[in-house]
């Protein structure tokens, strides 16, 4: 390893990630700025969050005041040092922090204190994948604690929702999840759905449709299907209007399945604003940038 090329790519992988949308997430946006009329406090929202997009990339400044949670997730070649690549992933937060990409959002539960380079235990998280390849495929998310509160668990099948185990009653839920988000005074956003899986993993993996691009179709036929509709759906909603001051139009639907125990049918809803701060990279062997993804 070139420790000063891993240093370089990493901070830069993080820059990028805090301060700048990925090209299909504007993309998106831009659409739907085009959908409103240009005196709708929608179109005004919209405008804003764009015109606040070019000056954090101009500026290099994060999106977002929340800075949040760090999601790391390797995929290297077998045998692959990955407590090296832990070791540089870490002093690489370290490093944001004090450039000012990352704000201070590592907290100890019992003191209340910030942890000042936001390292700590479980902080950034890390996973790693091993494969036969050359490179090491780096994907990063951040997510905001705003975004973190807005998430859902239920067990199907649900009596209070009358939703049944079977594509309907996830259907139920997620819309559910929508209505919830509406208590508050959040904007335009993305859901990430897990249907199956334990607790754990099904959050996980809701989160980890955000990885996908805005602009793709599941290849499952029928998860494409549900996640069309509830597109459509979530956004006829009345409480998914910007005009009413709740969760803002609703961006995009990404649904992802687990396998679950016989006597578990959990859904988990994840949700991501419209700073929707994923990047990547594939690195070789010494740090390298071989191409950045997103």
């Amino acid at each position: 390893m070139k420790k000063a090329h891993w240093d370089r790519n990493l901070v830069e992988l993080i820059r990028r990630c805090a301060t700048d949308l990925p090209a299909d997430v504007e993309l998106v946006i831009r659409g739907a700025r085009r959908r409103e009329r240009k005196d709708s406090d929608a179109h005004r929202l919209l405008s804003s969050i764009l015109d606040r997009t070019a000056v954090a990339r101009r500026d290099s400044l994060p999106l977002c005041q929340g800075t949040g949670t760090l999601t790391f997730i390797f995929t290297v070649p077998t045998g692959f040092d990955t407590n090296g690549l832990a070791s540089l992933a870490r002093g690489a937060v370290s490093k944001a922090t004090r450039l000012g990409y990352l704000h201070l959002n590592a907290v100890d539960p019992i003191s209340g204190a910030h942890y000042p380079t936001n390292v700590a235990h479980e902080s950034p998280i890390m996973e790693f994948r091993h494969g036969a390849r050359k490179t090491v495929d780096v994907r990063l998310m951040i997510k905001s604690g705003v975004c973190e509160n807005m998430g859902q668990q239920y067990s199907l099948p649900d009596p209070v929702l009358a939703a049944p185990c079977e594509l309907e009653g996830v259907r139920l839920c997620v819309l559910d999840a929508v209505s919830k988000m509406g208590a508050g005074d959040h904007t335009p956003g993305v859901l990430g759905v897990c249907i199956g899986g334990d607790r754990a993993k099904g959050y996980a993996h809701a989160k980890e449709q955000f990885l996908r691009k805005l602009n793709d179709r599941s290849s499952v036929k029928v998860l494409a299907r549900l996640e069309d509709r509830l597109l459509r759906d979530s956004r006829q909603m009345g409480n998914c209007s910007p005009d009413a001051g709740a969760v803002g139009p609703i961006l995009g639907v990404k649904i992802g399945t687990l396998s679950r125990l016989p006597e578990s049918f959990f859904v988990s809803v994840s949700y991501m604003c419209w700073a929707f701060r994923r990047r990547g990279v594939l690195l070789g062997p010494e740090g390298g940038v071989h191409r950045w993804v997103y």
